[in-house]
């Protein structure tokens, strides 16, 4: 499918490099009327550069006057942020879709949808996202589901130092995966366990990872599943001795409890990259017709040019993921009204939209084409 019946008017929600990201890849689909609005006058100039619409917004009147009347909003403002903007919208009766990873926010929008007469779909990025929908699609395939566990990691292509890390996306959002509580289903009962830990080792393609929990990056996914697996958990995906670093920082330090100094630190000392990659494994394990099986995802994702413009792999996984959950809103492919969880969404709806190909096999070339 590649274009909806309607043009639909939209608004984006801030102008770092996920919004722009978004922007970009609406703008050269072709039928969506876009605004984008952000308080900082020069990022919006990069926006405008593209031939989008812009507004500055300053305060609560100016916002409201960004989201009245349209169609839907796409938040990419930090994940504080979410609350606020997705009451305006319920209030207003506009579609709302945001990335937020974290869990309280989510709750709390899952809680104004209840009277809401438009859409309210948090988490519509990489993860929670798009591993939520791989997670639903590979527990739909058994008769009785023992284990789902899903792995993602945003890492650097060339990684160096003792981290091997890079930052290559919100550093809040970071911290409150490597701090948070982790949601989780063991021994059958939903619960939460520490972040950082779970560590394991594992190898993809020939590359030595470890893995641990974080938090946030399950979504509503454990709520799905209560009472029909025994053990479901996520885990972000870093190169060997990662886990080692941070538990000395976040424990030994107790920077987890300073956590603006450790974004300070954090900015100050480790360098961003777009020269990033995505690698997703999922894999679950349960009955089907009475034998055991398996069932494995994985992929493997690098960014691309679109339109004279390098995007990130995590700019374009997380802006493909939220620009696919509002084209299946847009072409009723999803429900129109109340809290609409990832796991709503079909796996093959999104490797078959526009913007969700980016997912797939040769996901980055797909996508030069079909824009």
């Amino acid at each position: 499918m590649t274009a909806t019946s309607t043009r639909h008017a939209i608004t984006i929600l801030g102008t770092g490099h996920i919004g722009f990201a978004m922007a970009l890849l609406l703008q050269q689909a072709g039928d969506y009327d876009i605004l984008v609005a952000d308080r900082d006058p020069a990022r919006l100039a990069e926006v405008a550069a593209l031939g989008v619409a812009t507004r500055l917004i300053g305060d609560d009147t100016s916002l409201q006057a960004a989201i009245d009347g349209r169609f839907a909003v796409l938040n990419a403002l930090p994940f504080h942020r979410a609350v606020p903007v997705a009451t305006l919208c319920a209030a207003a009766g506009v579609h709302y879709f945001d990335l937020t990873e974290d869990v309280a926010s989510t709750q709390a929008i899952r809680a104004l949808a209840a009277a809401a007469h438009s859409v309210l779909m948090p988490q519509c990025g990489l993860a929670p996202g798009f591993i939520g929908i791989v997670g639903n699609d590979l527990a739909r395939r058994f008769d009785t589901l023992h284990t789902l566990r899903m792995r993602v990691g945003a890492l650097p292509r060339y990684p160096q130092g003792a981290l091997r890390y890079n930052l290559t996306w919100s550093t809040e959002g970071l911290i409150n995966e490597y701090c948070n509580p982790c949601e989780a289903i063991v021994d059958g009962v939903r619960t939460t366990v520490p972040a950082l830990e779970g560590l394991e080792t594992f190898a993809l393609d020939g590359v030595e990872y470890e893995a641990f929990n974080t938090s946030g990056g399950l979504g509503t996914l454990t709520e799905t599943l209560a009472g029909k697996a025994r053990q479901v958990d996520y885990q972000s995906i870093r190169y060997p001795g990662h886990n080692a670093i941070l538990k000395l920082l976040l424990n030994d330090l107790r920077l987890r409890d300073r956590r603006d100094l450790l974004k300070d630190i954090l900015e100050s000392a480790i360098p961003t990259t777009d020269q990033d990659v995505i690698v997703i494994f999922a894999t679950a394990a349960g009955l089907r017709g009475g034998r055991l099986v398996q069932e494995s995802y994985s992929a493997r994702i690098v960014g691309t040019e679109l339109a004279g413009h390098r995007l990130s792999a995590i700019q374009l996984t997380t802006a493909a993921g939220i620009c696919t959950a509002l084209d299946l809103v847009a072409q009723g492919r999803l429900p129109q009204q109340g809290f609409v969880g990832q796991e709503a969404v079909r796996l093959g709806d999104v490797l078959a939209n526009r913007f969700g190909v980016a997912y797939a096999e040769e996901g980055a070339q797909a996508l030069e084409k079909t824009a």
